[in-house]
């Protein structure tokens, strides 16, 4: 018993040996140092039409564009209002009140000021549907389109464009405060 803890501690207790680099190897070693992004988990809806992410107490309701209006439109469908009432249920369940704003977005297809045009008439017309919803939350509404300078995912991959992903980015987002 003694010589097998006696050889167990002269193992722990000797010095590690520095491993040498080969022979052939040449250059200096450096550490990469890298900043972390903040991980923000997001909740996406089985279909893909509306995912919910979370950050300290920002929340943000993404709904796509292809829910909310037809194609190059900027009037609400009729199952756009029955989406957007579910949403300001939310705002005004979770909400913290002060500002809410309502982000318009497009895919890359067309021109910038197009897409910005376009955007804008979609957030605006997001906007007064949630005015009339949220009337008695006490909440400012914010309308504003950003066309195609903030994409969800990239529009192309590999030179290639990709479709569920231009999909993804017609989109308005409404983003509010949450109650601490």
């Amino acid at each position: 018993m003694f010589r097998s803890l006696s050889v167990a501690l002269t193992l722990v207790l000797s010095p590690t040996p520095v491993p040498s680099p080969p022979a052939d190897a040449t250059g200096a070693v450096e550490d990469l140092v890298l900043p972390v992004e903040d991980i923000v988990g997001e909740v996406e809806s089985m279909d893909g039409t509306e995912s919910e992410s979370k950050v300290g107490r920002e929340v943000t309701v993404a709904v796509t564009s292809d829910v909310l209006f037809a194609l190059d439109k900027w009037r609400l469908t009729a199952k756009a209002r029955q989406r957007l009432a579910k949403v300001a249920e939310k705002v005004e369940a979770e909400g913290a009140g002060g500002v809410v704003r309502i982000e318009g977005h497009t895919d890359d297809q067309g021109s910038d000021s197009y897409n910005v045009t376009l955007s804008q008439r979609r957030a605006q017309a997001v906007e007064s549907a949630m005015r009339k919803l949220l009337a008695a939350a006490g909440v400012t509404l914010e309308a504003r389109g950003y066309g195609e300078s903030r994409p969800k995912v990239p529009n192309v991959i590999d030179g290639k464009p990709v479709e569920p992903n231009r999909a993804r980015n017609r989109r308005v987002e409404i983003v509010f405060t949450a109650k601490q």
